[in-house]
């Protein structure tokens, strides 16, 4: 029973199941704005399924492909795959584990959400190669991460409109954007290596900067969820604060660059977490009002 418990608790750091609070808080962001309101609990635990499914599957792969690059990097080089913890098998196995946990939750959503999800295990499967070929990586990340939210969107309405776009760019923009941050730490690796990332290429203050204009860009189309979907002073309080800690992450790692792990796993994980609780709040108080 020891065994198995350590094999659990190993697959979960491998899959990194902390930093789901990246993706979830926009999909039940995404969910709640396309109900107008609450989504049924049947809606909310497939989509939740879902995204388990998804980073299991792409985290998994991730580690897999890159296992040899993180073996010679000392940031990298006691991961679980590297040190031998769990085998490359393992890793492939939790992958098409996840990604059928992925479709059959698709499945039992809606028509369009299964007819999409190939498309979803391509960019999930793609972004992992990335970093060989192109200093774009940041973006083929938020892209995939921004899945979630669109995904839920699809999940609650079976369509895609301008809100469920924009959002889901939105979320796209925020996570290139730390990634940007993230990947300073590896920039002399990287160039060794001959991998790309933008700041390999453009140099970490510019890369600072194309972070910073991302991170604008993610609370513009925010914004414009919130107009377009009538939302209420506690939305936008939600994206104040949001705000905020957006522009704490940038002075931290401006500062001390040895703080980039706290501002990019607490402030980006506070970041999602807020628009959700406030756009909960904001439906919740309209609620309230209605009676």
């Amino acid at each position: 029973m020891g065994s198995l418990a350590e094999k659990a608790k190993n697959y979960l750091e491998l899959i990194k199941v902390e930093h789901t609070v990246f993706a979830l808080p926009f999909a039940l962001t995404a969910a709640l704005l396309a109900a107008k309101g609450f989504p049924s609990l049947r809606q909310l635990l497939w989509i939740s399924v879902a995204l388990f499914g998804a980073r299991t599957a792409a985290m998994s792969l991730n580690r897999l492909i890159d296992a040899d690059i993180d073996a010679k990097n000392p940031r990298t080089a006691n991961r679980h795959i590297p040190r031998g913890v769990v085998g490359k098998w393992e890793a492939l196995l939790l992958a098409v584990a996840g990604f059928a946990i992925m479709v059959f939750a698709a499945y039992k959503l809606n028509p369009l959400a299964l007819k999409l999800s190939p498309v979803a295990i391509g960019v999930l499967t793609l972004y992992s190669f990335t970093k060989r070929f192109t200093s774009l990586c940041h973006i083929v990340l938020g892209i995939a991460i921004a899945l979630a939210p669109l995904g839920a969107w699809i999940a609650v309405k079976g369509t895609v409109d301008s809100t469920a776009l924009v959002l889901s760019a939105s979320v796209g923009l925020w996570v290139a954007g730390f990634d940007v941050i993230y990947a300073i730490q590896d920039v002399e690796f990287d160039r060794k290596e001959g991998l790309y990332s933008i700041p390999a290429r453009l140099g970490v203050e510019k890369a600072l900067l194309l972070s910073r204009l991302f991170h604008v860009l993610t609370l513009a189309g925010l914004i414009y969820v919130g107009v377009k979907e009538g939302m209420g002073p506690l939305y936008y309080i939600g994206l104040a604060i949001s705000a905020a800690l957006m522009v704490k992450e940038h002075i931290i790692v401006a500062r001390d660059r040895s703080k980039i792990g706290y501002a990019f796993f607490n402030l980006n994980g506070y970041i999602s977490l807020t628009v959700f609780f406030f756009t909960l709040l904001d439906f919740l108080w309209r609620r309230v009002g209605a009676f």
